[in-house]
């Protein structure tokens, strides 16, 4: 592709995917958030996420997260054994999730905050 060809292509569908990059960083939020109210199993997880706004996740990425979570401390299962069919695993918050989701809605709101504070103080090219 030309130069002036990758600009335009730039220009129109951006250098860095956004969305994945935001995703990257909030998932472990936002399945703490998924778990908050009740405990599930992934496909159940996976379901939930993707209805509020995370379409590309799959089992791929949200299991090894489970284990990472698990692995801190802040997430643990259950086998649920009462339906037909293979056993699910169900994860709940622990006490320490829901204390580290305390601490990731208050960072969370800081960055939102820092982010609008350096928005509404650095105009775009364009407007000045």
């Amino acid at each position: 592709m030309d130069q002036p060809g990758r600009l335009r292509y730039y220009l129109r569908m951006g250098v860095v995917d956004w969305n994945a990059e935001l995703t990257r960083g909030v998932l472990s939020h936002a399945v703490l958030t998924a778990l908050e109210p009740a405990p599930s199993h992934g496909y159940e997880l996976v379901s939930t996420m993707r209805e509020h706004g995370f379409p590309r996740l799959n089992g791929g990425t949200l299991y090894p997260l489970l284990r990472r979570l698990e692995e801190q401390g802040l997430v643990s299962h259950e086998w649920d054994t009462s339906a037909a069919g293979p056993a699910k695993k169900v994860f709940r918050l622990t006490e320490l999730g829901v204390a580290e989701l305390q601490h990731a809605r208050t960072a969370w709101a800081e960055m939102g905050h820092a982010l609008h504070s350096l928005q509404s103080t650095h105009r775009p090219r364009s407007e000045k």
